[in-house]
């Protein structure tokens, strides 16, 4: 394989995006896999009942096992970072503006922490019901 052919197949940072943002990109999507798989897997196949569907009173004893939600934090916290890690770079492809590009990384980073601070408080919150 040549030298060019092989440099297209390698990932790196692209215009405007931070190695550390790259970075975390990379984390970011195998791991999003890993755990969308386990999600799947424990929520519909293991954790239901026999229509399929897990009844409040089961969600409520299901999230008594402190891993479920420390697991189920993990997994939000990956989708959202890189949901909008990827929604940034969508958004750099149009090649805004430093400006816009600012505003952007901003208005996405408070998204960000304000959808996982809600879904931190509503994970804990389901936890506590059964104790």
């Amino acid at each position: 394989m040549s030298q060019s052919t092989l440099s297209t197949y390698v990932s790196r940072p692209r215009l405007g995006e931070t190695t550390w943002v790259w970075l975390i990109k990379i984390v970011t999507g195998p791991l999003l896999v890993l755990l969308l798989i386990l999600h799947l897997t424990v929520n519909h196949y293991l954790g239901s009942t026999s229509s399929g569907l897990m009844t409040y009173d089961d969600v409520i004893r299901y999230y008594q096992n402190p891993i479920i939600p420390a697991i189920e934090i993990l997994f939000l916290v990956t989708v959202v970072t890189h949901c909008l890690i990827g929604l940034r770079g969508i958004i750099l492809d149009m090649n805004p503006s430093r400006r816009v590009l600012s505003i952007v990384t901003w208005f996405l980073s408070l998204l960000g922490l304000f959808s996982v601070v809600y879904g931190i408080w509503l994970a804990l919150t389901i936890a506590a019901k059964g104790g």
